[in-house]
Parts: C-alpha cells; structure tokens; sequence
C-alpha cells in the first residue's frame, strides 16, 4: 500500500530533516556574515579589486587571441569595477563609523599601513581595464572619461602613499630594517602603475602640450617608482636573509618582489608605444631601449618567480593557511604577463608570447585560489568576524 511519504517524497520525515538541516545551513551562513565587522577592513582589501582587474588587463595585453578571451576579459573587467564599488562604499563606512581603527592603521600600525599602497593600484588598474576592455561594453566616450578620473584620482593617491609611508616609517612607525619584508614595496609600485597606465590616455588628449605634458609626466612617475623601488629592494633581502618571514602565512608576499619587476617593463613599452607620435625625434630610442631593458628584468623577474614558487610550494606542504597575502599571488604575476606580451608585441619572438601565455594561465589559477579563499572566509565567519 502506498503511504503519502510514498507520493510526496519531499515530505517524508527523512527528506523533512534534510530540509530542516538546509535551512539551519543557511541560516547559518547568513547568521555568519551578519556578524561581519567593517572596524576590521584594512586596505589590503584593495588587493582583491587589483587582483581582478589585472586578469582582464592581461587578458588585453596577450599577444594570442583565442575563442572567448575577450568575453573572458569583459567579465573579470565588469566583476573588478563591482568589486571597487562594493570595496569603496565598505571602506567609507569604515572611515566615518570607525576613524580609530582607521587611524590605527595607517599611523600605528607600519605592517597596515604599507598597504595602503593597494587603493591607489586598485583604481589606476581598473581605470585602464575599463579604457582597454570596457570600452567595448560601456563606449569610448564613456570609458575614457571613467579611466581618466580613475587615473587622476589614483595617480594622487599614488603619490601621497609613496612619500607619505615612508614619512611615516621615518618619523612615527617604530619598525626595523632588519624585519623588512616585500609588503614594504606596496607604497612605492603604485607610482609605477600609474606609469604604465597612463600612456593609454595620451591620445585621447588634444596634440601638442597636452600630450606631451602627460606623456613627460608618465615618465616621472617611472623614475619615482623605479628608484624608490631601487632603493627599497636591498632594504627588502636584507630583512629576508636576516629574520626570515615571521609567519608561514606571509609566504605569499614573496610574489611581491614581482610587481614592480614586471610593471617596470610594461610601463617603458606603454611610454615607448605613445612617444611615438608625440615625441617623434625621441621615440627611435626608446624601443630599443625598452625592449633591452624588459629583457633584462624579465629574467630577473623569472629567477625570482621560481625562488618564490618554491618557497610557497614548501609553506603548503607546511600547512600554511588561506589569509588575505594570497592575493599576492594575482596582481605581481598580472604585471608579468602584460610586460612579457609587450616583450612579444615589439621583438616578435615567439617565446615571449609562449611565456606570456604560461603566465597567465597562472594567474587564473592564482586568482581562483585567492578568490576561493576569501568567499569560504567571508561565509564561514573566519574573515572580518566580530
């Protein structure tokens, strides 16, 4: 004899527990995030929009084209300007409901407040994704416009944070040369990317001064980011050599030493690509010069990718855990495959676009590693809980 359990499965006593535990599931789930604290919000946050937006950036700069990579890219572009929004309007919130831990962080706190260097990154990297792959979404005009606010309001904040951190470790943070470690680098890249993103908008400006002023300007942005960076490095290795990383869970900052490698190299191709019709009689010199020295450092930037694989290759089989550095494994990698496609672009030499190519492979699994991390944090309780 058939029972009612029998014709209404879903309403069997077993088929009703599951839906209960479901439902405490989810509740669950939300009862978690509910009890997400904004005091906690750092600027390191920023790296996720960085580490986002540089996949459709990179997706841009390939020098192959397969089926569904500019679809790919348009969506990791729309996806890296709702995470900025998103961010910005979280981090408001922060600044104006929770100014002492704000203020902790960037005047007290030297191992916060270097990544401070992240906002000004996150928006000069979407600002050129809307320009390079929003266009094709949104319009030109429009993408223009947004990029150009993006760039002005993150070139500032670049700035700011490259002189401004280190008054602060010069004057008030109580820190060591001795336990440097690659998040010092974070303050000074961001004039760097400034650098390299900044040449996309030279043609959109009226010829003559204008674009000269912006393209010169692009340059002091390299020299800052470059030098800073120059003198930052030794610093860097000698914190590294003499008091190791302090935790396995800052493994992953390794990757750090990456991004001004690689955004260095993409920054002298993007200047060299836009002298040429604004800077005729300088522009016979800069090609060759940006291919030599993307070269060089390219190599650099390989040996150190390997040195730092390794090492985090030893860290996981440690048991190091998923935090927030891991979206270190993004954006230092990003600026790898959009110098190397610039490399491949001007010498045309088919083994800088193989290169390029592997690279961003590994951002991709980079990015769902970094990614996946963070939702399981946020919805498991184990990041920003109270």
């Amino acid at each position: 004899m058939l029972t009612s359990a029998d014709v209404h499965p879903l309403t069997s006593p077993a088929s009703a527990a599951g839906s209960r535990i479901a439902r405490r599931s989810g509740f669950s789930r939300l009862s978690r995030l509910s009890r997400i604290d904004l005091a906690q919000l750092g600027p390191n946050w920023y790296a996720a929009v960085m580490g986002t937006a540089i996949i459709a950036n990179g997706a841009a700069a390939l020098p192959v084209r397969p089926p569904g990579l500019t679809g790919f890219g348009e969506a990791m572009w729309a996806l890296g300007l709702a995470a900025l929004l998103v961010l910005a309007a979280a981090r408001l919130v922060h600044l104006t409901r929770h100014r002492e831990a704000a203020r902790a962080q960037l005047l007290d706190n030297p191992a916060t407040a270097v990544f401070y260097g992240c906002p000004p990154m996150a928006l000069l990297a979407v600002g050129f994704g809307t320009l390079l792959v929003g266009s094709r979404v949104i319009g030109t005009g429009p993408a223009v416009a947004l990029d150009a606010a993006l760039w002005g309001v993150g070139t500032l904040y670049a700035l700011a944070v490259a002189g401004g951190i280190p008054y602060l470790m010069i004057t008030r943070h109580r820190v060591s040369a001795l336990e440097a470690n690659p998040t010092w680098l974070l303050p000074v890249v961001a004039p760097l990317v400034a650098a390299a993103t900044g040449p996309a908008l030279v043609p959109h400006l009226p010829a003559g001064l204008p674009q000269q002023a912006l393209l010169y300007g692009c340059w002091a942005l390299f020299g800052v980011g470059l030098l800073a960076t120059l003198v930052l490095l030794p610093v860097v290795f000698t914190g590294l050599f003499h008091s190791k990383l302090p935790t396995l869970a800052l493994t992953p900052s390794l990757f750090l030493v990456l991004g001004p490698l690689g955004q260095s190299v993409t920054a002298i191709h993007q200047l060299a690509d836009a002298a040429r019709p604004v800077l005729p009689a300088l522009a016979p010199t800069m090609l060759p010069l940006a291919e030599l020295y993307g070269i060089a450092v390219t190599g650099v930037a390989m040996l150190w990718l390997a040195v730092a694989l390794t090492a985090n290759l030893r860290a996981r089989r440690a048991g190091m855990p998923f935090a927030m550095t891991w979206w270190a494994y993004t954006f230092p990698v990003g600026t790898c495959v959009t110098g190397v496609s610039a490399l491949a672009r001007h010498t045309g030499f088919g083994g800088f676009t193989a290169l390029a190519v592997g690279l961003y492979l590994l951002l991709c699994t980079a990015w769902v590693l970094a990614a996946g991390g963070t939702a399981a944090g946020l919805v498991r309780g184990r990041l920003l809980a109270r």
